[in-house]
């Protein structure tokens, strides 16, 4: 399963990195701006700086909402770094324009999909990765890990090569849950990748031996 991480704070970003255990980054508007990143030069500016730190795979959103302009701004966007993926939005131009831009060998992250119907119509457009939002769906009472699910299994009947990338991963149970379901992908806050670390049992056995070793060793 790879591990991206749901941001765009560089010191958190390069944080998940160091720890060896990073494969992406995702990003969106509302991130950047919580991050005080606006206009154009600037945020292509911080996906650049982004780049610079991980490997691969950062997702980087188009604004507009037509197809014309999706794929103006796409092409912009896939020109500040080849580990660029071009976030698209699920609507019709968007599945437009993920089709084009598989076309022209650019990757592609189908955003805001909330349904096995519209990751279905991603995965025929050409989409490198869906995004199911489980987080969001578990807050209008919809359980998001049964939409994970049906995913992965329409994409194992049919053998599509998109890949499931799971998004607004609130816990580290929602992390547990999609790699037990199978999903390619995780995208989630910090916290939650390092949430993985956390035992009461690893915390009391590593104070048991550091006190054995001490009373050993005459301290």
């Amino acid at each position: 399963m790879k591990f991206f991480i749901d941001t765009a704070n560089l010191n958190d970003i390069k944080e998940a990195y160091d720890l060896g255990v990073l494969d992406g980054v995702t990003t969106n508007p509302s991130l950047m701006a919580k991050e005080g990143i606006s206009g154009e030069e600037r945020v292509r500016a911080h996906y650049k700086a982004i780049c610079n730190i991980v490997d691969d795979n950062v997702s980087a959103e188009v604004i507009a909402t037509d197809f014309e302009g999706m794929i103006r701004e796409g092409k912009e966007l896939a020109k500040i770094d080849d580990k660029i993926v071009v976030k698209i939005p699920m609507i019709k131009d968007g599945i437009k324009a993920i089709k084009y831009f598989s076309n022209e060998g650019i990757r592609t992250n189908c955003t805001l999909i909330f349904s096995a119907g519209q990751a279905l119509l991603a995965a025929k457009a050409g989409a490198t990765y869906v995004s199911p939002f489980i987080g969001r769906l578990d807050d209008i009472s919809y359980d998001g890990l049964e939409l994970i699910d049906q995913i992965v299994n329409i994409y194992q009947n049919y053998g599509y090569a998109t890949q499931v990338l799971a998004a607004s991963v609130r816990h580290t149970m929602h992390l547990i849950k999609c790699a037990e379901l199978g999903a390619d992908v995780a995208t989630c806050p910090l916290k939650v990748i390092l949430g993985l670390l956390n035992h009461p049992l690893t915390d009391s056995g590593l104070a048991t031996f550091l006190a054995d070793h001490a009373k050993a060793a005459g301290k």
